[in-house]
Order: C-alpha cells, then sequence, then structure tokens
C-alpha cells in the first residue's frame, strides 16, 4: 500500500524566507528516511531538509532560488510501505536460484546461465553533509559522482579530493597539463610529541577556507607595493572627525582609501573586472569590499555604488557594516558584487603583507600600518606619515606595468586628496 503525502520544510529555528540553493533529487527518485531533499542557505548557516520518510518523489513544488520558511511544501511523496519488501538489483544479480537437495542430485552439471546485462548506470542523491556539498560546488564537483568512503557510504572531504585529483591526473595524462600532482598532506600524530588541544573551526573558516585555497592555487598571483605620504590626509581626516563629533560620525583612513580606489578604478578599468573564459567583464559600477574582522574570522562587507558616495556616507556604511559582521547579522547580499576589496591591517600594526584576491575579483589592496618616516624633499629630510600599500593582482587579466601605474595614481590621490576633483 502507498499513500501520497505532502513534505513541508521542518523546524528552521528563527529563520524566515531561506533560499533553495540545491536540490538534490528529482521526479520518480525513491528516497529513504532522513535522505537529503534539498538544501537551504541563510546568511548564517547552511542546512539541509531530510525525508521524513521513506517513499517516491511524485513532485517537486520549489526551484532553486525560491524563499521558504518553517511549513512552506516543498514536495509530494507517495510513501512506501516500509512492510513492503524491496527487491535490490544487488540481490537479484547475487543470489542464485535456489534448489532442492534431490533437484541438486539429479543435475550433474548446471546449465550455462547468461551473464546478466551490467544495470544502468544510477545516480542517487549524494550522502553528504551541506558544508561539503558547498566545498564540492566551488571545485566545481558534481557530488553525486564522488564516491563516498565513510559510514553508509557518506562522502567525506578525502573523497572530494581524491576525485578531483583523480580528474586532474586523468587530464595530465590526456595532454591537459592541468594536474598539480601534489604529494599527500602529511598525517602526523602530534600527541606523541606533547599535549595537544583539538579546536573545531569556525563554520566562517570552514566556508573561507577552501575560497582562499581555490584562489590561491587558480590565480596566478603578483603584488606590488608602494608607500603613500598621507600626512596633509591624515591631518585631514582628524579635522572632519571634530567637525562630525556631534554627529557621531567617525571617518577611519579606510573611507578615504575606498574613495580613492575608487577614482584609481574609474582611471584603470582592466582593475574593476572579471574573467570570464576568453572574454573580460568591464564593471560599470563600483561596489568595494572591505575587510571586517570577527571573533570567527574575516569577512568581507560591501559598500555599494561608492561612487556615488562622500566620504562621510562611506564611513557611516562601513560602521554599520562593520558591526553588523561583528554581531553575526549580515545578511548575504550585505557581501555579494564586490568590484575590489581593500584589507586593512592599520589598526594593528605590519610593514606589508601579501592579501589573496579575492574572486571573481582581479586585484585586492592590503593595507598596514602608517608610521613616519624622514622623506626627502631635495634639500633635507622631513618627517611624513607613510602608508606602506601592498597591490596583489592577477596576472591573467593585469600586468606589472599596469599595475605600477595604478598604485603610483593611488599613491597620488592619497597625497593630495584635492587630486580626486580633477
Amino acid at each position: 500500500m502507498s499513500t501520497t503525502r505532502e513534505v513541508t520544510v521542518p523546524d528552521v529555528g528563527d529563520f524566515k524566507n531561506i533560499p533553495v540553493i540545491e536540490i538534490l533529487v528529482k521526479p520518480g527518485d525513491v528516497v529513504k528516511v532522513d535522505d537529503p531533499l534539498m538544501t537551504l542557505e541563510s546568511d548564517k548557516a547552511t542546512m539541509e531538509v531530510p525525508a521524513p520518510f521513506a517513499g517516491t518523489v511524485k513532485e517537486l513544488m520549489v526551484a532553486i532560488g525560491a524563499k521558504v520558511s518553517e511549513g512552506t511544501l516543498i514536495a509530494i511523496v507517495e510513501e512506501i510501505d516500509e512492510a513492503t519488501p524491496v527487491v535490490t538489483v544487488e540481490k537479484v544479480i547475487a543470489e542464485p536460484p535456489l534448489l532442492s537437495p534431490a533437484t541438486s542430485q539429479v543435475l550433474s552439471a548446471p546449465a550455462p546461465v547468461p551473464t546478466p546485462a551490467p544495470p544502468p548506470e544510477i545516480h542517487l542523491p549524494a550522502h553528504a553533509s551541506p558544508s561539503l556539498r558547498r566545498f564540492a560546488r566551488e571545485l566545481g564537483v558534481d557530488i553525486d559522482r564522488v564516491i563516498g568512503t565513510g559510514p553508509k557510504g557518506r562522502i567525506q572531504r578525502e573523497d572530494v579530493l581524491v576525485h578531483v585529483k583523480q580528474h586532474m591526473r586523468h587530464d595530465t595524462e590526456a595532454g591537459g597539463g592541468t594536474g598539480l600532482d601534489l604529494l599527500p598532506w602529511p598525517q602526523i600524530d602530534f600527541a606523541k610529541f606533547g599535549d595537544v588541544e583539538r579546536m573545531p573551526l569556525s563554520r566562517l573558516r570552514k566556508i573561507s577556507g577552501p575560497n582562499l585555497a581555490r584562489n590561491w592555487v587558480m590565480i596566478p598571483h603578483v603584488t606590488n607595493f608602494d608607500e603613500a605620504d598621507v600626512t596633509d590626509l591624515e591631518t585631514f581626516r582628524l579635522t572632519v572627525n571634530k567637525e562630525n563629533a556631534d554627529a557621531g560620525i567617525k571617518v577611519t583612513m579606510l573611507a578615504f582609501l575606498i574613495k580613492a580606489a575608487v577614482s584609481t578604478l574609474n582611471a584603470f578599468p582592466e582593475f574593476n573586472s572579471s574573467l570570464e573564459g576568453e572574454e573580460l567583464v568591464l564593471k560599470r559600477y563600483y561596489h568595494m569590499g572591505f575587510a571586517a574582522d570577527t571573533p570567527n574570522g574575516l569577512v568581507v562587507p560591501v559598500i555599494r555604488d561608492a561612487d556615488k558616495k562622500g566620504v562621510l556616507e562611506i564611513a557611516s556604511e562601513m560602521a554599520a557594516l562593520a558591526r553588523g559582521a561583528r554581531d553575526g547579522k549580515l545578511k548575504a547580499t550585505d557581501m555579494q558584487g564586490g568590484c575590489f576589496s581593500i584589507s586593512s591591517l592599520g589598526g594593528i600594526g605590519g610593514t606589508g603583507f601579501t592579501p589573496i584576491v579575492n574572486a571573481p575579483e582581479v586585484a585586492i589592496l592590503g593595507v598596514a600600518k602608517a608610521e613616519m618616516k624622514p622623506l626627502w624633499n631635495g634639500t633635507e629630510f622631513h618627517p611624513r606619515l607613510v602608508l606602506p600599500l601592498s597591490l596583489s593582482w592577477d596576472h591573467r587579466v593585469v600586468d606589472g606595468a599596469a599595475a605600477g601605474r595604478f598604485l603610483h595614481h593611488l599613491v597620488g590621490l592619497l597625497g593630495d586628496f584635492r587630486r580626486i576633483l580633477l
């Protein structure tokens, strides 16, 4: 006996209008209890919707991109009576027909049995966690084609990496030349050498780690370094803050950097682009990302249309986004659509670093801590406030000469901010 039943979104806490980012089944698929049906992603977590009972999927009621909440109807499933025996393909092939003892004595030799044709290849929904599904998507891997080695065939991170390595080796042997042929990661029992403590990675680091690894491996990075004399700009910044103290607006050097970077991107449009195959997508908008430090790791909120905003508005919006990042209240849209990113360690220290390009962007600006230095003006040394800058760029899109001109232009704006009006 079978009964058609509705499947709805279960209790997902306080989340509402959660986007559907992945559909893991299709009409006609047979699912077991707790098999994943689809994946939802809020601004704080990724979650799978499991099958509440075994059955055959009759109809899907939502599509990728739909927004759902607790109780939303997502599928119609024909429930399978658990008392009904299910004969699997493996049993039909593996178990020969049973013969009685008398029959086995009469038959001196079994009649040749034709070799059964192999069953058609069936790709069932993969048994994998939401974070692992995201990891596979970021690497461009079809998770349903990965062979799981975990309990009950569950796919593990190592299984995805093995799948990628096998395909890369195949491409290399076929002349593609894309294989990295890396040695396996060292497996060490650290406890043999002393006391250790194991700390699970935060969800944010689990998400950002694969992104950073992909960007570093896939993008041919080059970094240019330069210094900007921001003595006069710092004096102006302090004056602006004093004048706006009653309004509660505090302008940081980063707000001026964002405005100066927008002007520089306008002068060098290839830096405000993304590489798609053999085409360069030049953007006519200026959405600027900035790295915000949180207890769980870095996030990159985006200031939209920064070219249309003044420094005070940028500073106010930055403060609100940084506060949301620390409180874990950023929406997904707050971190999407960036054209160019700035990572500033000015409040911490350091003399320079090599930031990783935030794909699909083609460049990123790193900013270290400003310090007083003696600069030669042609006749004598003067104490000046100098800001170290690091520009990392994708060598597939940009060359060294363009990067040098970009930084030179940016340094000129920071040295005399009046030039931004020209």
